[in-house]
């Protein structure tokens, strides 16, 4: 299941309050996010192949098994998607 595009139509950076774009994660940033959220899924492995980049904040996001991590502490740099 992904994450329903209304959802995704609504939703703005909430450092910048900046448009959204969805981006798949480079290979090792998903493993290291896998490892980072694994303790908050107790039966189950966590899904990270997506994020929310935002150019004017140059945070990116990330969609942890359908969830849009929306916190700007948990934000990753727009380097780790190569921008």
């Amino acid at each position: 299941m992904a994450v329903d595009p209304e959802l995704l139509d609504i939703l703005v950076c909430p450092k910048s309050k900046g448009e959204l774009e969805l981006v798949e994660l480079p290979a090792p940033v998903r493993r290291e996010l896998v490892e980072r959220y694994r303790e908050h899924f107790r039966d189950e492995e966590p899904v990270v192949e997506e994020a929310l980049y935002c150019a004017a904040s140059g945070l990116v996001y990330p969609i942890v098994s359908d969830i849009p991590i929306m916190l700007v502490d948990d934000a990753l740099p727009a380097s780790s998607i190569g921008r």
